[in-house]
C-alpha cells in the first residue's frame, strides 16, 4: 500500500474536509490571499445586496486546495443564503441537475467542482439556467415527447476547475466573474495558520508558523495538514512543545524537506536526473520509468516543481533547471547509474 502524500494539494479522505470545516472563514474580511479577486467580490456583493439581487456567475480555476470551496461557502454566507456542493462527475444525468436546482432558494449558491467534467448532454442544461433561470426538460420521446419548462429561482453558479483549458467556450462565457487564483506567499500562509492555531487552542512562536508556511508549497490545505501532522506529533513525541527542533522532526517524519518536497517529487527528480541524464524527456516515459501515472505526475507533482524553477517543459520534454541539479546534489551532465531509487 502507497503511502499518503502529505503534500499532495487534494483531500485525501472526507474526514479532512470536515477537519478544515471548522477551520474555514465565513465572511470575506476573514479571508487571506487572492488580494484581487477579493476586492472584485467585494465590490460585487455590496452592490447586488444593495439591490437584492443573487451574485452573478463566478468561475474559479486555479490548482488544488487555493480555496475555490471555501470562497463558494463564503460568497453564500455574504449573501445570506445556503451553499450547495456538488461535482461535474457527481452529476451523470439531467435528472441530477434538474433535482439539485429545484431545491435552490433565492440567492442561493450552486457550487459545482471540477465543471469541466459535466457530462455534455448536462452541460446542455446550464445554459438557460444561468442566462434565464429556467430548465426546458423533455419527457418521453418519439411522437409522445414534450418540453416541460421548470422556473427556478435566482441563484448563483459557482464553478470550479483545475483544467480551465477543457471548459467549453460557451460555458465560459456565461461566468461574470472568472478568476485564476494562484499560490499563496509565506506571509499569507503565516497569516492563515496563525488564525487555525486559535482555533485549534494552540500558540506557536512566529518561527514555527513561518518554516511551516515555508514549507506548504504555497497552498493552504497542505499548510492546514502539516500544521495538524505537526500537533499531533507535538502531543505524542513532545509532551505539547511547539518549537522548531519539533516541527523539524514531524517534517522529517513525513519526509519533508527544506523545500516542502517529498519522496515523490525527489523520485521524479532522481528519474529525469539519473535515467535521462536531465532531460529532455518526455511525461509518459517518465511515468513509465517511474510506475507511476502521467496524469498523477503532472497535476500534482510538475506545478511545483515549475513553480520553483525546478523544471522546464520544453517543445522537446521536460528539463530539469541548474537549481534542480544543485539540490540533488549532481553537477550539470552529470548521470548516476546506481542507486536511483
Amino acid at each position: 500500500m502507497s503511502r499518503e502524500r502529505v503534500v499532495s494539494a487534494t483531500e485525501e479522505a472526507p474526514q479532512e474536509e470536515q477537519a478544515n470545516v471548522a477551520l474555514r472563514p465565513a465572511r470575506i474580511a476573514e479571508y487571506v490571499g487572492q488580494k484581487e479577486l477579493i476586492e472584485r467580490l467585494g465590490i460585487a456583493l455590496t452592490a447586488v445586496r444593495q439591490r437584492g439581487e443573487a451574485m452573478e456567475h463566478v468561475l474559479l480555476h486555479g490548482p488544488p486546495g487555493l480555496g475555490k470551496t471555501t470562497l463558494a461557502h463564503v460568497i453564500a454566507h455574504e449573501m445570506g443564503s445556503r451553499a450547495y456542493v456538488t461535482s461535474g462527475p457527481a452529476l451523470t444525468k439531467a435528472g441530477d441537475l434538474i433535482g439539485t436546482l429545484t431545491r435552490l432558494e433565492p440567492r442561493d449558491v450552486l457550487f459545482i467542482d471540477e465543471i469541466h467534467r459535466l457530462p455534455p448532454a448536462v452541460e446542455e442544461y446550464i445554459y438557460p439556467a444561468m442566462e434565464d433561470f429556467r430548465v426546458d426538460f423533455t419527457v418521453d420521446s418519439g411522437l409522445h415527447a414534450r418540453t416541460v419548462t421548470i422556473n427556478l429561482r435566482p441563484f448563483t453558479l459557482i464553478g470550479a476547475t483545475t483544467r480551465a483549458g477543457l471548459l467549453t467556450q460557451a460555458l465560459r462565457s456565461r461566468f461574470g466573474i472568472a478568476h485564476h487564483l494562484g499560490f499563496y506567499g509565506v506571509e499569507e500562509l503565516g497569516a492563515i495558520l496563525r488564525r487555525a492555531s486559535g482555533l485549534l487552542g494552540l500558540a506557536p512562536p512566529p518561527a514555527v508558523e513561518r518554516l511551516i508556511a515555508e514549507r506548504s508549497r504555497g497552498t493552504p490545505r497542505v499548510a492546514l495538514r502539516l500544521l495538524r501532522r505537526v500537533r499531533d506529533f507535538s502531543q505524542v513525541r513532545a509532551k505539547g512543545g511547539l518549537d522548531l527542533a519539533v516541527v523539524e522532526a514531524a517534517l522529517a517524519l513525513e519526509g519533508i524537506d527544506h523545500l516542502g518536497l517529498d519522496e515523490l517529487d525527489r523520485k521524479y527528480l532522481r528519474t529525469l536526473q539519473g535515467i535521462y541524464d536531465g532531460g529532455p524527456a518526455g511525461l509518459e516515459a517518465i511515468a513509465a520509468s517511474m510506475g507511476d501515472d502521467a496524469a498523477t505526475l503532472e497535476d500534482l507533482v510538475e506545478p511545483y516543481l515549475l513553480q520553483i524553477g525546478f523544471l522546464a517543459r520544453t517543445r522537446q520534454g521536460r528539463m530539469l533547471t541548474p537549481a534542480s541539479k544543485s539540490h540533488l546534489g549532481a553537477s550539470i551532465g552529470a548521470t548516476p547509474a546506481r542507486g536511483l531509487f
